[in-house]
C-alpha cells in the first residue's frame, strides 16, 4: 500500500522527510509524496529543493485561505502541522470557510474533501490549555465529526532519542470505516541512545563545505557576556557585572542568551532570533549557526534551505523533527501493515 500523501502548512519538510524515510521492512507500505501547501515563498522553495525536485508544481505557495483545496489530486493520507497563532478565533463559529476563521479548519475542511486513510495533525503543547481547553477539545470534536477515530499524544522527542527537548501535540487520526488501531509508540527502543547536543552537533563534525553553516556576527558586548554564561545558565542566572546585565522589565524568557548544556539535549529550537534568542554554544561565545541548528531539528547535512539567513533560521524552527516524525510515521504504518510494536498508552485523555 503506497500512501499518497497530501500536505498542509507544509513547512521545509521535516513531516515530509520522516514521511518519505519511514521504513518498516516491508516496501508494499511506504507514504509517497503527493502534493504540499504553505503560504511563505522561500519555505516551498526549501521543500521543492529536498522533497520532490523532479515535481515542483505539486507544491503550492498560496495562503489557505485563499486556496481551491478542490483543485488538487486526490490522497490517501494528509499531513498538517497547523499555525499554532489565533486561538482566539476558535468557538466564534465564523464556519469552517470564513475567511479568518481558525486555520485548522482548512485541515478539517481537507479531510472531508479527499476523505483519506489516515491524517497526522501537530502542533505545540500549548495547544492544551489555550482558552482554557475550549480550543483543543473544538478541534479534537471536528476532526471526530470529519469521520475519523484520534490518538491524541504530548510528544517529548527527547524521550524518543532526539538531542532537543521539543514537546508537540500529534494527532493521528484513521477513517471510521477502517479496521486499523494506532498506538503510540514507545519510548522504551530509544532509552540508551547518546541524545545530547554535543554528538548531534559534533558527531560526525559538519562538513566545511556544509550548506546554511555561516557564523553569525556576534558583537563584542555579546561575546563579553557569553563568556561569563557557564553550559545551561542563561543571561538572568549567570552572574553578570552591571555593564553586561540586560535591563528587561516584567518576563525573563530563559532562553535568553542561555548557552547548551552539551550533556543533555538541547532547549527547543524556535523561529525566533533576535534579542538573545539565537541559542548558543556551550563553549564557543556565539551563536550556533543554522546547519548546527538544523542538527538539533535532525535534518542530513545534505539538506538544503533556501531563502535568506533569517527565513532559514525560521524554516528550521517551525519544522517537525525529520526522525521524530519518522518514527511515529512507521508506527502508522506498522499499524496498517498488522505489524506489532512496543506501545504506550496515550498521555492525552479524550
Amino acid at each position: 500500500m503506497h500512501f499518497r500523501l497530501g500536505e498542509l502548512f507544509c513547512g521545509p519538510g521535516g513531516l515530509a522527510w520522516g514521511a518519505l524515510h519511514a521504513d518498516i521492512g516491508n516496501p508494499d507500505f511506504r507514504i509517497v509524496h503527493q502534493w504540499a501547501n504553505d503560504y511563505d515563498k522561500s519555505t516551498c522553495e526549501t521543500y521543492r529543493r529536498n522533497i520532490c525536485p523532479d515535481d515542483p508544481d505539486s507544491v503550492y505557495h498560496a495562503d489557505i485561505r485563499k486556496f481551491d483545496l478542490e483543485q488538487l489530486t486526490g490522497i490517501d493520507a494528509l499531513a498538517f502541522g497547523f499555525p499554532c497563532n489565533d486561538y482566539s478565533t476558535v468557538g466564534e463559529q465564523k464556519g469552517m470557510d470564513g475567511t479568518f476563521g481558525p486555520l485548522y479548519s482548512y485541515g478539517v475542511k481537507a479531510l472531508k474533501i479527499f476523505r483519506p486513510q489516515w491524517f497526522l495533525a501537530e502542533n505545540v503543547s500549548g495547544l492544551q490549555n489555550a482558552n482554557e481547553g475550549k480550543a483543543f477539545t473544538k478541534i479534537l470534536e471536528e476532526l471526530r465529526g470529519a469521520g475519523y477515530r484520534i490518538t491524541p499524544n504530548l510528544y517529548k522527542f527527547e524521550e524518543y532519542g532526539l538531542p532537543q527537548a521539543r514537546h508537540r501535540i500529534i494527532i493521528i487520526g484513521i477513517r471510521n470505516d477502517i479496521d486499523v488501531e494506532y498506538r503510540v509508540p514507545s519510548t522504551a527502543p530509544y532509552a540508551d541512545i547518546d541524545n545530547s547536543c554535543r554528538t548531534a552537533i559534533e558527531v560526525p563534525p559538519i562538513p566545511a563545505d556544509a550548506p546554511n553553516n555561516e557564523p553569525t556576527k556576534q558583537s563584542k558586548t555579546v561575546v563579553e557576556r557569553l563568556k561569563l554564561i557557564k553550559p545551561g545558565q542563561n543571561a538572568f542566572t549567570a552572574d553578570l557585572p552591571p555593564e553586561l546585565q540586560l535591563n528587561i522589565k516584567g518576563a525573563r524568557i530563559s532562553q535568553i542568551y542561555k548557552r547548551l548544556d552539551p550533556s543533555k539535549p538541547s532547549y527547543t529550537v524556535t523561529g525566533s532570533g533576535g534579542g538573545g534568542t539565537h541559542m548558543y554554544h556551550w563553549s564557543e561565545p556565539r551563536a550556533l549557526t543554522n546547519r548546527e541548528r538544523a542538527r538539533l531539528q535532525t535534518f542530513p547535512d545534505d539538506y538544503v534551505f533556501l531563502g535568506s539567513k533569517e527565513d532559514v533560521r525560521k524554516q528550521i524552527g517551525m519544522a517537525v523533527p525529520c526522525r521524530g516524525a519518522k518514527i511515529i510515521f512507521e508506527a502508522v504504518l506498522k499499524s496498517f501493515a498488522g505489524v506489532p510494536y512496543e506501545s504506550v498508552e496515550p498521555n492525552i485523555k479524550l
